[in-house]
């Protein structure tokens, strides 16, 4: 079937990656997923959490924020309210969880790596557009303190996508927002390099769904996160690729 722009059940959004898109970043990702676009930024303090201090473990931290003109609707900041959200707060934690799961804290040393996700325009897949470039981002900054010969922190790739239920059945690959608010049921997911599920975030929306559509739409992530891994790999170049999972 064809859907609402025209890519079949299967096909995800046009994929843009532009790395260094920040000057004072360590690491920096302009990421497109069609229509949904947004910045990820890592930048390398040399301080951890006083729960790490002293234990030569690092850390991963991230935020996440809606600009304002990134919806129809102007989303105000945040900051203006003295308050995040509690969805901000659910993706952030998603965001440095999913990334702390790809990467060796002891090899950071005591160092934190702050992720910073600003969407500039919204239109579905926020989230997991924001894990994968973050990828992108702190890979390039793990790199600016990396020792040749030494452990690269950064164990394997990462990336996400969503998927889901049409009011028809379908099994969809990357919702933009028009069949994220009208789908039956609706899966994010985060998958490694090797495979390995790091989270996935599944809800029906409008009724429950079983477990063979479940295994269906696993599958069509695979599937899309598989491409979004090779994109990586081509955006990241030879010069990084390699280091990714190094360990001497």
């Amino acid at each position: 079937m064809k859907r609402t722009d025209g890519r079949a059940a299967d096909e995800m959004r046009p994929v843009k990656m532009c790395r260094r898109f920040q000057r004072y970043a360590a690491g920096s990702c302009l990421i497109e997923f069609g229509a949904t676009k947004v910045i990820c930024a890592a930048t390398v303090e040399n301080t951890v959490p006083k729960f790490l201090k002293g234990t030569g473990t690092g850390w991963i931290a991230a935020e996440y924020s809606l600009l304002p003109a990134s919806t129809k609707t102007r989303t105000p900041r945040e900051a203006a309210h003295g308050k995040q959200t509690g969805r901000t707060q659910e993706i952030q934690r998603l965001i440095g969880r999913t990334l702390r799961s790809v990467t060796d804290l002891r090899a950071l040393g005591e160092r934190t790596v702050h992720i910073d996700c600003d969407v500039l325009q919204a239109d579905g897949g926020t989230r997991t557009a924001a894990i994968t470039g973050a990828f992108v981002a702190l890979v390039e900054a793990c790199n600016t303190f990396y020792v040749p010969g030494g452990v690269f922190p950064v164990k394997d790739f990462l990336a996400a996508v969503s998927v889901g239920i049409d009011e028809h059945g379908t099994a969809l690959l990357d919702l933009c927002y028009e069949e994220d608010s009208a789908a039956v049921a609706d899966v994010n997911v985060v998958m490694t390099g090797a495979g390995d599920f790091a989270e996935i975030q599944g809800t029906g929306e409008q009724h429950p769904f079983s477990r063979e559509k479940l295994t269906e739409l696993l599958a069509l992530a695979e599937q899309g996160i598989d491409a979004l891994i090779s994109y990586e790999k081509d955006v990241l170049g030879g010069q990084l690729v390699w280091k990714v999972g190094r360990v001497g």
